[in-house]
């Protein structure tokens, strides 16, 4: 572990700026998710499922824009895709606190359709503007960022809805949010490589479209993968839908769901947890412990010599959650939740980072696209299931099966994995013997 390797990305001026802007960006957003419940509640008058029906709209909304945002980056650049998302930010944040239940619920997800996909952007230009051997370590710099926005943004967004009105909290926390999305439109920076443009066009199976190259190149980077951390199958070739989900990118995108269905549901069994303990005050001290556990989880990766397989996180994520049933009171139980959440955050560096590692730069906005669409995904899923099971067998019971869940996908991911290397391996040993056979047939 070196974490002296912080000292060069830092180093960098559009990773700096990059971290900045995230920053700035998402304490808003977190924020304001936490002033929209309370709106609905205090000022509306609703309850708590009410509230949560907003909320849904609006992730919904934002699940089904990631995809379509990132393609358009892609094609038509940063600029002529979040500017027309400013402008229908503004008018919706601009009417939406003014509003009744239902035309509230119209507004959040229209807003969440076209939100500023400042996830996605911010990791394309942390991706591009570092080398590849340090691009793990940007990138949990980036994870560690945002949970410190994390950590940051509901504490503030409390703290303005009980300060203020909520509507005039609404208001000003989305617009900020609004403001620094104008702040990234301005800056504008780069989203891929110059090299990019010129990248010659590859079909499903490896071999290029353009060029009289054979595709040896892919099949040898699929075996030098082997040897770094991520996993020969991370680029081993196949049939792609929309040009690059292949079958070991789906499985990435898989884990990536798995991880925030895990984090969701422990979310929902600290607060049932606390609950029981009659200890509802420590619900926001123990929260940040957990948040600080994966900010601490995502330095220490950051600097360490090598990457690791996202299934593997996955499975030590999941298998941290399940001691946590364990807890016989708030201190034990402090201890183990912040243990819980050292692996979080570089289990999500390690899906956008395999996730780069195996797509084409072309396609890189709609990949990191359908990453937020899984996570979104997610969270959505493992807040119910760890709600039944908590119904059903208390709060320990949300911690146990929101961990199996994460157990068996990651289990089923390294089999994947372990059979996708032989096929790999297989093909070069195969390809190889042929190009003898074939040298041997000229001479």
């Amino acid at each position: 572990m070196d974490l002296g390797a912080y000292r060069p990305v830092l180093a960098n001026r559009d990773t700096r700026q990059a971290l900045l802007l995230g920053f700035l960006i998402r304490v808003p957003m977190w924020a304001g998710a936490v002033i929209l419940t309370l709106h609905v509640v205090t000022s509306l008058g609703r309850s708590y499922g009410e509230a949560g029906l907003v909320t849904a709209a609006s992730t919904v909304a934002v699940a089904v824009s990631g995809p379509w945002r990132g393609r358009l980056l892609d094609r038509i650049g940063l600029r002529r895709t979040v500017g027309p998302s400013l402008v229908v930010q503004v008018v919706c944040w601009s009417i939406a606190p003014w509003v009744g239940y239902a035309p509230l619920i119209g507004f959040a997800a229209l807003a969440g359709l076209f939100v500023v996909p400042t996830f996605s952007i911010l990791r394309q230009v942390i991706i591009r503007s570092v080398p590849s051997d340090q691009r793990r370590t940007a990138l949990s710099l980036d994870s560690s960022a945002t949970e410190l926005s994390f950590m940051a943004g509901p504490a503030i967004g409390v703290w303005l809805a009980t300060s203020w009105d909520t509507g005039w909290a609404l208001l000003v926390c989305e617009l900020t949010s609004v403001a620094a999305g104008f702040v990234l439109w301005l800056v504008n920076p780069p989203l891929t490589s110059e090299s990019a443009e010129s990248e010659p066009a590859r079909d499903t199976t490896g071999e290029q479209v353009a060029g009289d190259e054979p595709g040896e190149a892919a099949r040898a980077e699929a075996i030098a993968a082997s040897t770094n951390g991520v996993g020969a199958d991370d680029v081993a070739p196949g049939r792609a839908i929309r040009g690059f989900i292949t079958f070991p990118v789906a499985a990435v995108y898989l884990a990536a769901a798995c991880s925030t269905l895990v984090l969701s549901g422990t979310d929902v069994s600290i607060v049932a947890a606390l609950r029981s303990f009659e200890a509802t005050g420590s619900i926001g001290w123990v929260l940040a412990l957990w948040g600080a556990g994966s900010l601490v989880g995502g330095l220490l990766y950051g600097a360490w010599h090598r990457s690791f397989s996202v299934f593997w996180l996955l499975g030590g994520l999941a298998a941290t959650t399940a001691p946590v049933a364990l807890a016989v009171g708030v201190p034990s139980f402090a201890v183990l939740i912040t243990v819980s959440g050292f692996l979080c955050a570089p289990t999500i560096t390690a899906t956008v980072e395999q996730l780069s590692r195996q797509v084409s730069e072309r396609f890189r906005g709609e990949m990191m696209g359908w990453h937020g669409s899984a996570m979104t995904a997610g969270s959505a899923v493992g807040a119910p299931i760890a709600g039944f099971a908590i119904d059903h067998g208390g709060w320990q019971s949300g911690f146990v099966v929101v961990s199996a869940l994460g157990v068996v996908i990651a289990g089923a991911g390294l089999v994947g994995s372990r059979v996708g290397r032989r096929r790999v391996g297989r093909t070069a040993a195969t390809d190889s013997e042929h190009g003898v056979t074939a040298a041997n047939m000229e001479h």
